[in-house]
């Protein structure tokens, strides 16, 4: 199809995709709540938060962008399902500046999403980058967790006391998306508002290479090619109910035991 000549035949290569959607739920509050949006709105904001890390080591500067975080069970799961990573701060996209006003983001996530996506070749050139298709929110299980995450995102923040000193004010979705009543219009702002939370994992899957679609063995050997091993989190099967970061450290820790132990 793209003008090379496999040397194994390996069909699972680039299937099973699987990443944690965060859905990003957005709040304006009351003028005086302490936000990055503020603190790091002007140059001299930005000059304080690096004055306070460089003689203090303390500050936004010396922790990560998410300060709180949260597990839940969403309808018909044992054990939790769905994490939230809250956030001090708000913006449309990364790529785009803080909010003016002062801003919180709670972006809850499926931690087993159902749905599965692809990544293959655009063409026999290796600079051109692949297709990459990640298939969110593609299965009605997915939908119906996305649904009640944003839902209990919202409960939380418009109906809790904790909150109500706030004042918050949706901003994304906003207020004019309805709740339960309405889940295709939830779906559809969950989609619009929803990113990657750079979890993707399952593409080079543990396996049996022919009745699973498996890529590599038990000891991480890529089937069919001799010394060729993966060592990250496109070996799991289905992704972790958490963060990838530790279970891919664990994944290079194995095999980097596995391959000293095959030396000796």
């Amino acid at each position: 199809k793209n003008g090379i000549e496999p040397l194994v035949h390996l069909p699972g290569v680039g299937k099973n995709l699987q990443d944690h959607l965060q859905i990003r739920s957005m709040y304006k509050l009351a003028d005086g709540a302490d936000t990055l949006n503020s603190r790091a709105g002007s140059i001299w904001g930005k000059l304080k938060i690096g004055l306070e890390y460089i003689f203090k080591r303390s500050g936004p500067l010396s922790m990560a962008p998410s300060q709180m975080g949260m597990f839940a069970k969403s309808t018909g799961y044992k054990t939790p399902n769905m994490q939230w990573h809250v956030q001090p701060l708000s913006l449309d996209s990364w790529e785009k500046p803080l909010h003016e006003f002062d801003g919180l983001t709670a972006a809850v996530c499926n931690l087993r999403p159902s749905s599965r996506g692809t990544v293959i070749l655009n063409g026999p050139d290796i600079r051109t980058p692949p297709k990459i298709d990640p298939n969110y929110l593609s299965t009605d299980e997915d939908r119906k967790v996305a649904v009640e995450g944003l839902q209990m995102t919202r409960d939380i923040m418009m109906k809790s006391k904790a909150f109500s000193k706030f004042e918050p004010v949706e901003y994304m979705p906003g207020g004019n998306v309805p709740d339960y009543a309405d889940s295709d219009a939830l779906v559809k702002a969950a989609g619009e508002i929803g990113t990657s939370i750079f979890h993707p994992v399952g593409t080079c899957k543990i396996g049996a290479r022919i009745q699973d679609e498996g890529v590599v063995d038990h000891r991480l050997r890529v089937h069919g090619i001799s010394q060729l091993y993966v060592a990250d989190a496109s070996i799991m099967p289905t992704i972790t109910s958490g963060n990838t970061n530790s279970p891919s450290i664990m994944i290079g820790e194995k095999a980097a035991a596995m391959l000293l132990q095959q030396k000796e």
